[in-house]
């Protein structure tokens, strides 16, 4: 077992401050796994609901009665499934002298969490669980996990060919059980053409009328599609930073798969060969470095954006952090170069400190403020913004 020291870190800090704290990720990716290993470490008396389990829901028949009694960590699994109980956490945790704590996990973004909720503002906060990380895993394991993903079952198979038939019963059950759960009603057949159409765009300025044509459909109801593969986190949208400059800027996100190991099985990839051999491996990569970069740097995927002009100037992310502006690209290589498009995000965005992330062995200077840095020693050479 992979002890998850970080995440744990995060829920005792969280805890800390808030009275309710929600631990959200995709269905399988280790909430579950995460919360036990951290009510370990807290050494609390802890109370535990799983929402799936029919005796856990007939326990909490009366919510109020059940939950206002228990003190210590009170655990409530798969939330999503009883929303209701939102408005409960609200009475409970404005008590004096709170008796309690309450962990609750749930396989949806916080904004449909809270849409059949009362606003738990001031008492909630929500921390997103993704899969294993290259700081959890280690840097020996990086083509493992990149090949892999993330989600600990697919990881940590004892073979490649256990983990992509993991990936692939994920993928079918999760499109004909979980996102009817989450409430979502698209045909099943409809929404895994669309959801291999994404993998196949990853990386890529969405273009709802473009995707909409190859469906057949309205570019509103492709939109609502990318938006319920995003709700349950599986699909991430990379926002546009836009600002006030001469120059015609993208104003639509950036599409990713937010596994790569799911989305390698979307594209029907099974080794490392049929994936260096792919058209689609340097998105890939990109979306994987973004990913673990976002890790590391421990900040929320709202903080970050990527930067586009219409021109072709473009900086795959951006992050601002108040008066500090910094960047990095992704480059599939093991000599990345200064170009034109780098100078012009370095010039237009005014950056602290531009990044390129490489696939060599050395750092060095490209530029003043621009720097290649070997994803190999990214952990060691960029610090995180914490």
């Amino acid at each position: 077992m992979i002890i998850r020291d970080t995440e744990i870190s995060n829920l005792t800090r969280l805890f800390e401050i808030f009275k309710v704290v929600a631990i959200v990720g995709a269905r399988q990716v280790g909430k579950t796994t995460l919360a036990q290993q951290f009510l370990e470490h807290s050494q609390k008396t802890v109370s535990f609901f799983d929402l799936e389990n029919p005796e856990d829901i007939t326990r909490l028949a009366d919510p109020m009665l059940t939950l206002k009694k228990l003190k210590g960590i009170v655990v409530l699994d798969e939330i999503q499934r009883l929303p209701d109980l939102f408005r409960i956490l609200r009475v409970l945790a404005d008590r004096p002298k709170t008796p309690a704590r309450f962990l609750v996990l749930g396989s949806a973004s916080p904004n449909l969490l809270r849409q059949s909720s009362e606003t738990l503002a001031g008492r909630i906060t929500y921390q997103e669980l993704g899969g294993f990380s290259i700081n959890e895993v280690g840097l020996e394991n990086l083509e493992k996990l990149w090949l892999r993903g993330g989600f600990p079952l697919s990881f940590l198979a004892r073979t490649h060919a256990n983990s992509e038939a993991w990936r692939k019963s994920f993928i079918k059950s999760f499109i004909e059980r979980d996102m009817p759960q989450l409430g979502f009603t698209i045909n099943s057949t409809t929404l895994r053409r669309f959801w291999s159409m994404l993998a196949h765009y990853h990386g890529q300025i969405w273009n709802a009328s473009d995707i909409g044509r190859s469906f057949g459909l309205a570019h509103t109801t492709v939109r609502s599609y990318l938006d319920a593969l995003t709700s349950a986190l599986v699909v991430r949208q990379l926002q546009p930073w836009f600002e006030n400059i001469s120059k015609r800027q993208v104003k639509a996100p950036k599409v990713y798969i937010t596994d790569s190991g799911l989305m390698h099985t979307l594209l029907n990839v099974r080794t490392m060969a049929d994936l260096e051999g792919h058209p689609k491996v340097g998105a890939s990569w990109e979306g994987f470095v973004i990913e673990q970069l976002i890790r590391h740097l421990g900040v929320e995927y709202s903080e970050c954006y990527f930067w586009a002009t219409h021109a072709g100037a473009e900086l795959d992310l951006f992050i601002p952090r108040g008066r500090k502006r910094y960047g990095f690209e992704i480059k599939r290589t093991t000599a990345p170069r200064l170009t034109p498009s780098m100078r012009s995000a370095m010039d237009t965005l005014k950056l602290t400190r531009l990044d390129v992330i490489h696939m060599g062995e050395h750092i060095f200077p490209l530029a003043e403020k621009v720097r290649a840095v070997p994803f190999l020693q990214m952990l060691e050479t960029i610090q995180p913004f914490r």
